[in-house]
């Protein structure tokens, strides 16, 4: 008998090669501007709350005073459409690198 491959979160829904993609062209130095489409996708939203919901920490209330038992009341569907509406009007400003010294001599971006 062979042992069943347990799969990972990121393969159950079909994001590894996306994730594996984005990460060579990072390590080349490709700069990425929108990356909104695959953030608000329903795979991706999905992983998220799967990754939250195992994590010890969803059961301490969030600043709306709901834990992931609230959350987890709502059908799949239901909780990507929200998330979906709250990140449609999200514009991320843009990121500033900024070197610091360190103490070998050394610099180290922050």
């Amino acid at each position: 008998m062979t042992k069943q491959k347990k799969l990972r979160h990121l393969e159950y829904y079909d994001l590894q090669n996306c994730f594996d993609n984005l990460y060579a062209k990072s390590k080349q130095g490709e700069l990425f501007t929108n990356l909104m489409e695959l953030i608000s996708s329903e795979e991706n939203i999905k992983l998220a709350y799967r990754n939250i919901k195992r994590n010890a920490g969803s059961i301490t209330s969030g600043i709306d005073g709901k834990t992931i038992k609230d959350i987890e009341k709502l059908s799949a569907e239901k909780l990507v459409e929200i998330i979906q509406n709250k990140l449609r009007f999200y514009k991320p400003k843009p990121v500033r690198r900024k070197e610091i010294q360190k103490e070998n001599g050394g610099i180290r971006p922050l």
